[in-house]
Protein backbone atom coordinates (compact mmCIF):
# COMPACT_ATOMS: atom_id res chain seq x y z
CA UNK A 1 0.00 0.00 0.00
CA UNK A 2 1.03 3.90 -1.09
CA UNK A 3 2.09 5.66 2.16
CA UNK A 4 0.45 8.75 2.50
CA UNK A 5 2.67 11.55 1.53
CA UNK A 6 3.82 14.86 4.60
CA UNK A 7 1.52 17.16 4.37
CA UNK A 8 1.04 20.68 7.14
CA UNK A 9 -0.75 19.74 10.24
CA UNK A 10 -2.12 21.60 12.91
CA UNK A 11 -4.59 23.13 14.86
CA UNK A 12 -2.59 25.97 17.61
CA UNK A 13 -3.03 29.33 17.32
CA UNK A 14 0.82 29.89 15.63
CA UNK A 15 0.57 27.20 13.63
CA UNK A 16 -2.67 28.96 11.44
CA UNK A 17 -0.61 32.32 12.24
CA UNK A 18 1.75 30.45 9.69
CA UNK A 19 -0.68 29.39 7.26
CA UNK A 20 -2.31 32.79 6.97
CA UNK A 21 1.16 34.62 6.84
CA UNK A 22 2.08 31.66 3.50
CA UNK A 23 -1.52 32.74 1.77
CA UNK A 24 -0.81 36.38 2.18
CA UNK A 25 2.21 36.03 0.43
CA UNK A 26 1.94 33.12 -1.89
CA UNK A 27 0.36 34.81 -5.15
CA UNK A 28 3.71 37.52 -4.68
CA UNK A 29 6.24 37.18 -6.79
CA UNK A 30 8.45 37.69 -4.48
CA UNK A 31 11.26 35.98 -2.48
CA UNK A 32 10.35 34.22 0.74
CA UNK A 33 12.69 33.38 3.35
CA UNK A 34 11.60 30.54 5.93
CA UNK A 35 13.15 30.76 9.49
CA UNK A 36 13.05 27.51 11.74
CA UNK A 37 14.62 24.84 13.59
CA UNK A 38 15.74 21.83 12.65
CA UNK A 39 12.28 19.55 12.08
CA UNK A 40 10.11 22.25 12.23
CA UNK A 41 8.60 21.66 8.71
CA UNK A 42 10.66 24.50 6.45
CA UNK A 43 10.36 22.32 3.15
CA UNK A 44 6.56 21.45 3.07
CA UNK A 45 5.89 25.26 3.69
CA UNK A 46 7.52 25.75 0.87
CA UNK A 47 5.41 23.18 -1.00
CA UNK A 48 2.67 25.40 0.15
CA UNK A 49 4.04 28.42 -1.09
CA UNK A 50 4.09 26.89 -4.31
CA UNK A 51 1.37 25.53 -5.15
CA UNK A 52 -0.59 28.31 -3.98
CA UNK A 53 0.83 30.59 -6.25
CA UNK A 54 0.85 31.24 -10.12
CA UNK A 55 4.09 29.28 -10.74
CA UNK A 56 1.71 26.20 -9.02
CA UNK A 57 2.16 24.43 -12.62
CA UNK A 58 5.51 25.12 -13.09
CA UNK A 59 8.26 23.59 -11.99
CA UNK A 60 9.06 22.93 -8.14
CA UNK A 61 13.09 22.15 -7.79
CA UNK A 62 14.41 22.00 -4.42
CA UNK A 63 18.64 22.12 -3.24
CA UNK A 64 19.71 21.74 0.41
CA UNK A 65 22.73 23.96 0.02
CA UNK A 66 24.84 21.91 3.01
CA UNK A 67 24.32 18.46 1.39
CA UNK A 68 26.85 19.44 -1.36
CA UNK A 69 30.41 20.61 -0.76
CA UNK A 70 31.25 24.05 -2.30
CA UNK A 71 33.21 23.31 -4.80
CA UNK A 72 29.84 21.51 -6.72
CA UNK A 73 27.50 23.56 -5.55
CA UNK A 74 27.91 26.78 -7.72
CA UNK A 75 27.96 24.09 -10.21
CA UNK A 76 24.88 22.51 -9.31
CA UNK A 77 22.66 25.62 -9.03
CA UNK A 78 23.98 27.77 -12.30
CA UNK A 79 25.51 24.82 -14.73
CA UNK A 80 28.85 24.30 -16.07
CA UNK A 81 30.07 24.36 -19.58
CA UNK A 82 31.91 21.37 -21.09
CA UNK A 83 35.56 21.49 -20.33
CA UNK A 84 34.56 23.73 -17.45
CA UNK A 85 36.67 21.52 -15.11
CA UNK A 86 38.11 17.54 -15.01
CA UNK A 87 35.23 15.34 -16.14
CA UNK A 88 33.35 18.06 -17.13
CA UNK A 89 32.47 16.16 -20.42
CA UNK A 90 29.13 18.11 -21.57
CA UNK A 91 27.02 20.85 -20.89
CA UNK A 92 25.11 20.91 -17.18
CA UNK A 93 21.88 22.57 -16.86
CA UNK A 94 21.56 24.17 -13.23
CA UNK A 95 18.80 24.11 -11.02
CA UNK A 96 18.08 27.77 -11.93
CA UNK A 97 17.76 26.84 -15.66
CA UNK A 98 15.35 23.77 -14.96
CA UNK A 99 13.28 25.78 -12.45
CA UNK A 100 12.40 28.45 -14.88
CA UNK A 101 8.78 29.66 -14.52
CA UNK A 102 8.55 27.87 -11.40
CA UNK A 103 9.99 27.82 -7.79
CA UNK A 104 13.61 26.72 -6.51
CA UNK A 105 13.69 26.01 -2.68
CA UNK A 106 16.86 26.49 -1.45
CA UNK A 107 17.20 24.86 2.03
CA UNK A 108 19.96 25.50 4.60
CA UNK A 109 21.19 29.17 2.88
CA UNK A 110 23.34 30.24 5.20
CA UNK A 111 25.85 27.31 4.55
CA UNK A 112 26.46 29.03 1.09
CA UNK A 113 29.85 30.28 0.21
CA UNK A 114 30.73 34.64 -0.96
CA UNK A 115 31.00 33.64 -4.26
CA UNK A 116 27.53 31.81 -4.44
CA UNK A 117 25.95 34.48 -2.45
CA UNK A 118 27.23 36.84 -5.11
CA UNK A 119 25.50 35.32 -7.92
CA UNK A 120 22.25 34.34 -6.07
CA UNK A 121 22.05 38.56 -5.26
CA UNK A 122 22.39 38.86 -9.14
CA UNK A 123 20.03 36.47 -10.72
CA UNK A 124 17.25 37.92 -7.23
CA UNK A 125 18.26 41.67 -9.37
CA UNK A 126 18.66 41.24 -12.84
CA UNK A 127 17.06 37.27 -13.48
CA UNK A 128 20.76 36.96 -14.89
CA UNK A 129 23.25 34.34 -14.38
CA UNK A 130 26.57 32.71 -16.42
CA UNK A 131 27.24 29.07 -16.08
CA UNK A 132 30.51 28.00 -14.41
CA UNK A 133 33.42 28.16 -17.19
CA UNK A 134 31.26 30.22 -19.37
CA UNK A 135 30.80 33.91 -20.22
CA UNK A 136 27.65 33.63 -21.96
CA UNK A 137 24.80 35.91 -19.73
CA UNK A 138 21.91 33.45 -19.60
CA UNK A 139 18.27 34.57 -18.05
CA UNK A 140 15.94 32.93 -16.10
CA UNK A 141 12.73 33.69 -14.10
CA UNK A 142 12.06 31.64 -11.06
CA UNK A 143 11.19 32.64 -7.50
CA UNK A 144 13.39 32.08 -4.59
CA UNK A 145 12.39 30.85 -1.45
CA UNK A 146 15.23 29.92 0.83
CA UNK A 147 15.28 28.42 4.91
CA UNK A 148 17.57 28.44 7.29
CA UNK A 149 18.06 27.63 10.99
CA UNK A 150 20.79 30.33 12.07
CA UNK A 151 19.98 33.51 12.55
CA UNK A 152 21.25 34.99 9.45
CA UNK A 153 21.15 38.97 10.68
CA UNK A 154 23.78 37.74 13.21
CA UNK A 155 25.55 36.60 10.30
CA UNK A 156 25.39 39.03 8.58
CA UNK A 157 26.55 41.62 11.33
CA UNK A 158 29.79 39.35 11.77
CA UNK A 159 30.82 39.72 8.13
CA UNK A 160 29.98 35.99 7.52
CA UNK A 161 26.25 36.96 5.39
CA UNK A 162 25.96 39.16 2.81
CA UNK A 163 24.05 42.14 4.14
CA UNK A 164 22.26 42.95 0.62
CA UNK A 165 21.48 39.79 -0.24
CA UNK A 166 19.64 39.06 3.42
CA UNK A 167 17.71 42.61 2.08
CA UNK A 168 16.38 41.19 -1.37
CA UNK A 169 15.43 37.67 0.44
CA UNK A 170 14.00 38.98 3.08
CA UNK A 171 11.18 40.68 1.47
CA UNK A 172 8.81 38.67 4.33
CA UNK A 173 9.98 36.64 6.45
CA UNK A 174 7.98 33.70 7.60
CA UNK A 175 9.10 31.89 10.88
CA UNK A 176 7.96 28.72 11.79
CA UNK A 177 7.38 27.79 15.59
CA UNK A 178 9.21 24.63 17.35
CA UNK A 179 6.87 21.75 18.24
CA UNK A 180 7.36 22.47 22.05
CA UNK A 181 5.16 25.99 21.03
CA UNK A 182 2.62 23.95 19.88
CA UNK A 183 1.08 21.59 22.24
CA UNK A 184 -2.30 21.52 20.94
CA UNK A 185 -0.89 19.66 18.19
CA UNK A 186 1.49 17.13 19.57
CA UNK A 187 -0.88 14.56 20.20
CA UNK A 188 -2.94 15.37 16.43
CA UNK A 189 0.51 14.95 14.75
CA UNK A 190 1.59 11.67 17.18
CA UNK A 191 -1.96 10.10 16.03
CA UNK A 192 -1.40 10.86 12.38
CA UNK A 193 1.92 9.40 12.15
CA UNK A 194 1.25 6.69 13.79
CA UNK A 195 -2.10 5.62 12.12
CA UNK A 196 0.36 6.06 8.85
CA UNK A 197 3.16 3.84 10.11
CA UNK A 198 0.18 1.25 11.07
CA UNK A 199 -0.92 1.39 7.31
CA UNK A 200 2.44 1.08 6.55
CA UNK A 201 3.09 -2.16 8.83
CA UNK A 202 -0.53 -3.35 6.93
CA UNK A 203 -2.02 -3.75 10.38
CA UNK A 204 -5.76 -3.08 10.48
CA UNK A 205 -6.21 -0.52 13.23
CA UNK A 206 -4.05 1.56 15.44
CA UNK A 207 -5.19 0.71 18.77
CA UNK A 208 -4.17 4.15 20.69
CA UNK A 209 -1.53 5.50 23.12
CA UNK A 210 -2.15 5.09 27.09
CA UNK A 211 -2.71 7.79 29.36
CA UNK A 212 1.41 7.09 30.56
CA UNK A 213 2.09 7.24 26.72
CA UNK A 214 0.18 10.47 25.51
CA UNK A 215 1.57 12.41 29.13
CA UNK A 216 5.21 11.51 27.84
CA UNK A 217 4.61 12.78 24.17
CA UNK A 218 3.60 16.22 25.49
CA UNK A 219 5.57 16.86 28.40
CA UNK A 220 9.11 15.88 26.43
CA UNK A 221 10.81 19.19 24.75
CA UNK A 222 11.12 17.96 21.15
CA UNK A 223 14.56 19.53 20.32
CA UNK A 224 14.33 17.74 16.66
CA UNK A 225 10.77 18.79 16.49
CA UNK A 226 8.19 17.51 14.23
CA UNK A 227 10.52 15.27 12.57
CA UNK A 228 11.80 13.96 15.90
CA UNK A 229 8.09 13.62 17.29
CA UNK A 230 7.48 11.10 13.51
CA UNK A 231 10.45 9.13 14.41
CA UNK A 232 10.10 8.33 17.89
CA UNK A 233 5.68 7.06 17.37
CA UNK A 234 6.86 5.04 14.21
CA UNK A 235 9.03 3.47 15.95
CA UNK A 236 7.03 2.67 19.29
CA UNK A 237 4.26 1.79 16.74
CA UNK A 238 6.62 -0.56 15.40
CA UNK A 239 8.07 -2.14 18.17
CA UNK A 240 4.57 -2.34 20.12
CA UNK A 241 2.10 -5.85 19.13
CA UNK A 242 -0.34 -5.39 16.57
CA UNK A 243 -3.95 -4.14 18.03
CA UNK A 244 -1.99 -3.36 21.04
CA UNK A 245 -1.91 0.50 22.55
CA UNK A 246 1.17 1.94 22.51
CA UNK A 247 2.66 2.69 26.22
CA UNK A 248 6.17 3.27 26.07
CA UNK A 249 7.35 5.61 24.48
CA UNK A 250 11.54 5.58 23.41
CA UNK A 251 12.43 8.56 22.89
CA UNK A 252 16.67 7.65 22.92
CA UNK A 253 17.12 4.51 20.40
CA UNK A 254 20.66 4.18 21.69
CA UNK A 255 19.40 3.92 25.35
CA UNK A 256 21.34 0.79 26.71
CA UNK A 257 23.02 -0.66 29.21
CA UNK A 258 25.24 -2.24 27.00
CA UNK A 259 25.96 1.37 25.14
CA UNK A 260 29.60 1.89 24.80
CA UNK A 261 30.89 5.35 26.50
CA UNK A 262 33.40 7.55 24.99
CA UNK A 263 36.86 7.49 26.49
CA UNK A 264 37.42 10.85 25.89
CA UNK A 265 36.62 12.45 28.72
CA UNK A 266 38.93 15.09 30.40
CA UNK A 267 40.23 14.00 33.56
CA UNK A 268 38.97 15.64 36.67
CA UNK A 269 42.02 17.72 38.84
CA UNK A 270 42.73 16.22 41.91
CA UNK A 271 40.36 19.20 44.13
CA UNK A 272 37.47 17.93 41.78
CA UNK A 273 37.95 14.14 42.11
CA UNK A 274 38.26 14.34 45.33
CA UNK A 275 35.72 17.06 47.15
CA UNK A 276 34.93 16.49 50.87
CA UNK A 277 37.58 13.73 51.47
CA UNK A 278 36.97 14.53 55.37
CA UNK A 279 33.55 13.25 55.49
CA UNK A 280 34.84 9.85 53.67
CA UNK A 281 33.24 7.35 53.56
CA UNK A 282 29.85 8.47 51.93
CA UNK A 283 27.36 6.71 49.31
CA UNK A 284 28.29 8.79 46.11
CA UNK A 285 25.67 8.02 44.08
CA UNK A 286 23.30 8.83 46.55
CA UNK A 287 24.88 12.34 47.83
CA UNK A 288 25.50 13.26 44.08
CA UNK A 289 21.31 12.14 43.92
CA UNK A 290 20.49 14.79 47.03
CA UNK A 291 22.80 17.73 45.50
CA UNK A 292 21.42 17.50 41.99
CA UNK A 293 17.51 17.13 43.61
CA UNK A 294 18.45 19.99 45.86
CA UNK A 295 19.90 22.42 43.51
CA UNK A 296 16.85 21.30 40.91
CA UNK A 297 13.92 22.08 44.08
CA UNK A 298 15.96 25.85 44.38
CA UNK A 299 15.98 26.84 41.04
CA UNK A 300 12.07 25.71 40.81
CA UNK A 301 11.16 27.55 43.47
CA UNK A 302 13.64 30.71 42.47
CA UNK A 303 11.56 30.44 38.60
CA UNK A 304 8.23 30.18 40.60
CA UNK A 305 7.98 27.15 39.15
CA UNK A 306 8.32 27.85 36.16
CA UNK A 307 10.88 25.36 34.60
CA UNK A 308 12.32 27.08 31.33
CA UNK A 309 13.73 29.71 34.29
CA UNK A 310 14.49 27.03 36.04
CA UNK A 311 16.21 25.59 33.27
CA UNK A 312 18.20 28.73 32.57
CA UNK A 313 19.33 29.27 36.14
CA UNK A 314 21.17 25.88 35.93
CA UNK A 315 22.28 26.32 32.85
CA UNK A 316 20.51 23.71 30.98
CA UNK A 317 18.52 23.11 28.39
CA UNK A 318 14.90 22.82 28.86
CA UNK A 319 15.12 19.01 27.57
CA UNK A 320 17.57 18.72 29.73
CA UNK A 321 15.76 20.08 32.52
CA UNK A 322 12.83 17.86 32.15
CA UNK A 323 15.18 15.29 31.76
CA UNK A 324 15.97 15.77 35.50
CA UNK A 325 13.07 15.77 36.31
CA UNK A 326 11.80 12.56 34.95
CA UNK A 327 15.36 11.26 36.03
CA UNK A 328 13.86 11.69 39.72
CA UNK A 329 10.34 11.43 39.56
CA UNK A 330 10.02 15.22 40.99
CA UNK A 331 6.61 16.37 39.79
CA UNK A 332 4.99 12.86 40.79
CA UNK A 333 6.64 13.70 44.14
CA UNK A 334 4.94 17.47 44.28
Amino acid sequence: MRKEPERLLGESPSFLMVLEEVSQIAPLEKPVLLVGERGTGKELVADRLHYLSNRWEGHFLKMNCAAIVDSLLESELFGHEAGAFTGASRTHHGRFERAHGGTLFLDELATTSPLVQEKLLRIIEYGEFERVGGSKTLYCDVRIIAATNQDLPQLASEGRFRNDLLDRLAFDVITLPPLREREDDIMLLAEHFAINMTTELNRDVFAGFSADAQRALQEFAWPGNIRELKNVVERCVYRAEPDEIVDEIVFDPFESPYRPRSETTTPASPSQANPGSSNLPLDLKQAVQDFEVNMINTALEQAKHNQRKAAELLDLTYHQFRGYLKKYEILKAE
